[in-house]
């Protein structure tokens, strides 16, 4: 779909032949594969998958694909010892963390949520992509899925990407919204605004995701990597709360547990 956009938008699919990854991830030595192609690629991230399952390569999943956290996943790469971190880069203070942290406040002083929004705005390739509505389901669910997860009942929640507005670039806006009922059944409002550059708010959590898969790589560890994956993920294996997931991310750094 996105050939259809106008040249300097979308792009253009290379007619270069195709690679076996598998093997040039053997020849090229690489210890970790990143996947940060387009939301929605379901049959190409799981050939990345494949092909680092194969080459003993360890996997970074950075988009909304459910690889690392799919248990029967986990199994195959627990079973070829090669260690895995996923699924979709939660960013360094980004609408997910931010929102994560507003409800698991709203939850701890007694207030019980009722309803949130969280509306996401952007202008580069990611958001141009995420036009097409078909592409996004894996997106709601790992963005509705982490806030959500820290709230111990139903509230009614819609959570993911509103549009693609060009002229912010690589800007990312959010608004969030929450509304909750306080002592004595009064209503209490939140409205947040959050304005953030995309790319280098995530590319740090990303960094550290690979140093820590390449720790595993060094340690011989095997399999998805649960306290390193609940922190720097919106859908791990495993959801804990944050300040729990980077106690986790400390221990395994210390060589404690995975």
């Amino acid at each position: 779909h996105m050939r259809e956009f106008r040249y300097g938008e979308g792009f253009k699919v290379d007619d270069s032949p195709s690679v076996n990854v598998a093997d040039v991830l053997k020849e090229s030595g690489a210890d970790v594969l990143v996947n940060l192609i387009p939301v929605g690629s379901y049959e190409a991230s799981r050939a990345y998958a494949r092909a680092c399952l194969e080459a003993g390569v360890g996997f970074v999943n950075g988009i909304p694909e459910f690889i690392v956290s799919d248990p029967e996943w986990g199994e195959l790469f627990k079973s070829k010892g090669v260690p895995a971190a996923g699924d979709d880069f939660k960013s360094q203070v980004g609408a997910t963390i931010l929102h994560r942290t507003l409800a698991r406040l709203f939850v701890d002083r007694g207030l019980r949520i009722t309803n949130t929004y969280q509306l996401n705005i952007g202008g580069n390739m990611d958001f141009l992509n995420m036009i097409e509505e078909s592409r996004l389901t894996s997106k709601r669910i790992s963005k509705t899925e982490a806030v959500t997860s820290l709230v111990p009942y139903q509230i009614g929640a819609r959570v993911g990407p509103s549009d693609y507005v060009p002229f912010l670039g690589d800007r990312k806006v959010m608004y969030l919204y929450m509304e909750a009922e306080q002592f004595g059944g009064f209503k209490i409002y939140l409205d947040v605004k959050l304005s953030v550059m995309d790319s280098p708010n995530a590319a740090g959590v990303a960094l550290d995701a690979i140093r820590a898969v390449k720790l595993a790589m060094d340690r011989g560890i095997g399999g998805p990597l649960i306290g390193v994956s609940s922190y720097f993920f919106k859908h791990p294996p495993k959801q804990f709360p944050d300040y729990v997931a980077k106690e986790l991310v400390e221990a395994f750094i210390r060589g404690e547990n995975v």
